[in-house]
Formats: structure tokens, C-alpha cells, sequence
């Protein structure tokens, strides 16, 4: 899996993984972060997640 490529796909595999991980509730999760709890494992939304955020655009 590559790093995530824009900060919006960064943070939306963060919310992602907090739900997977029972820290916020899947309810909660909208639009990319909702796909991607759905289709992605923990491990996958972890990488994207901890990408470094100082070099990406906002949005791709």
C-alpha cells in the first residue's frame, strides 16, 4: 500500500482506524472514511494514517 497521497486521505484513514479500533464509533464515520473502514484492514489504514503530513497537498 503506498503513503497516503493528500492530507484529506490521510485523516480520513485515521478516523477510519480509530473506529476499527473501538476508540470512536463507526456511526460516526462519512464519506471516505466510511469506505475505507469498510474496505481496508486495520494494518492497511494504519500505514496510510502514519504517513508524514508536511510534504502533502490538502487534497489530491
Amino acid at each position: 500500500m503506498p503513503p497516503a497521497q493528500s492530507k484529506a486521505q490521510q485523516k480520513a484513514a485515521g478516523a477510519a482506524l480509530s473506529a476499527k479500533r473501538g476508540e470512536t464509533k463507526v456511526g460516526d464515520l462519512q464519506g471516505a472514511s466510511k469506505e475505507m473502514y469498510d474496505d481496508m484492514s486495520e494494518e492497511e489504514l494504519e500505514e496510510l494514517a502514519s504517513t508524514d503530513r508536511s510534504d502533502l497537498p490538502d487534497r489530491k
